[in-house]
């Protein structure tokens, strides 16, 4: 069973000789605890895509299932709410909260979106922590931490809340080599330990370079897909 599956899916924006089609039509199949990424040139539909598979944007015509889920037919609060439960989100530029410690940024998800008892969000946040290795930075804010340290929180955030996809755009981006290579290695750890999958929009040869199933897009349509150990099949 895919947890994610797309048909004859369709993004347009505006109308009439301004009508723009970022996504024009494209089917995929993505599994289960799979490491996953979509490249192409800047416009190429890339982070589109992403913010249709995260229900931050709806498609204008198509098919789209996430987690069993057909997400074309979610209302604005019922979006919310399955974001809440399934889906983790990590960006290029972090996106922590400047007044929150690094404990409580990981923290927030479980506090905010889905109220979870104060025990149990001490236990998952401290396990997060340590599995991301920065334990000893619980109790510094965003201004303290280095590059690596602020992903590292990022990506311990998305997981805190034990999705079933994390949507990461353009996460190493602002890292320098060494740095972005271990956050990948920490993120194939985290989806080896907790079968979450991982979904880039990315231009990092690296990322591609990681991914197992890489998805290839080109003025919103797919030209490409390269598995791994295969061949490139469109």
């Amino acid at each position: 069973m895919s947890l994610v599956n797309a048909e004859n899916l369709l993004k347009t924006y505006g109308s009439g000789e301004v009508e723009v089609k970022a996504i024009r039509g494209v089917n995929f199949d993505i599994e289960p605890a799979s490491f996953v990424s979509f490249v192409g040139p800047s416009g190429s539909g890339k982070t589109t895509l992403l913010n249709m598979i995260g229900c931050l944007d709806t498609p204008t015509d198509g098919n789209l299932t996430v987690a069993d889920t057909d997400v074309t037919k979610l209302d604005r609060n019922s979006s919310a709410r399955f974001r809440g439960d399934n889906i983790g989100f990590i960006f290029q530029d972090f996106n922590l909260i400047p007044v929150l410690t690094a404990y409580e940024n990981i923290e927030y998800p479980l506090l905010m979106v889905q109220n979870r008892p104060a025990v149990e969000r001490k236990q998952r946040v401290m396990s997060l922590l340590e599995a991301a290795g920065i334990a000893d930075m619980k109790d510094k804010f965003p201004d303290q931490l280095s590059g690596g340290q602020k992903q590292r929180v990022a990506v311990a955030r998305a997981l805190v809340t034990d999705p079933k996809l994390v949507l990461a755009d353009e996460p190493t981006a602002n890292l320098d080599h060494a740095t972005a290579r271990n956050i990948l290695n920490l993120m194939k750890e985290m989806r080896d330990s907790s079968g979450t999958t991982f979904i880039f929009s990315t231009h990092d040869p690296k990322v591609m370079a990681e991914a197992e199933v890489t998805f290839t897009l080109e003025d919103g349509l797919l030209k490409g897909i390269r598995q791994e150990g295969g061949e490139n099949r469109v």
